[in-house]
């Protein structure tokens, strides 16, 4: 009998974008490189968001900002823009 670990391809490495960015997503992304915008200001913030580039923070003044994640820096920096 053979060993049934053989016969299963290995598992692809988990990538962190399963689609390609808008131009939209990626200016937000350029945005957000400098400085964290308001939650209202793109709608393209809770698709990025959902793919892990942009996190929510609290202000001490309780307004709710957005800035990049460790990912979305990466993704910038994979352009050749960080």
């Amino acid at each position: 009998m053979t060993d049934p670990n053989e016969l299963t391809p290995p598992r692809k490495a988990r990538t962190m974008l399963r689609r390609i960015l808008s131009h939209h997503e990626l200016a937000t992304l350029l945005l957000l490189l400098h400085s964290p915008i308001d939650v209202s200001a793109k709608p393209e913030i809770p698709m990025l968001q959902e793919a892990g580039l942009v996190e929510s923070v609290t202000l001490e003044s309780g307004a709710t900002r957005f800035q990049l994640t460790e990912d979305g820096n990466a993704v910038l920096r994979g352009l050749g823009v960080s």
